[in-house]
């Protein structure tokens, strides 16, 4: 699946985030995101894991076989 694609899902659903993703494979399957957005402020690790996945539900069940998420506010990412 093309970044872009899974930049642009993530971004409908936070549009504030910042977005890092990485190709853990080469195959674009496989992915790490790491997530930041203001919107996570006070809510659990679940509730922001949650948010991201909901985004990427489609792509979850096809072309997504893998994500390792990291979801930050800004202050824990040091913005």
């Amino acid at each position: 699946m093309d970044p872009q694609d899974i930049e642009s899902k993530i971004r409908a659903a936070l549009p504030d985030a910042r977005v890092t993703l990485r190709d853990l494979t080469g195959t674009r399957d496989h992915w790490e995101a790491t997530v930041v957005s203001a919107a996570f402020e006070g809510k659990s690790r679940i509730e922001r894991h949650r948010i991201v996945f909901d985004a990427l539900a489609e792509e979850l069940k096809g072309p997504i076989h893998a994500l390792t998420l990291k979801a930050l506010t800004p202050a824990q990412a040091g913005e």
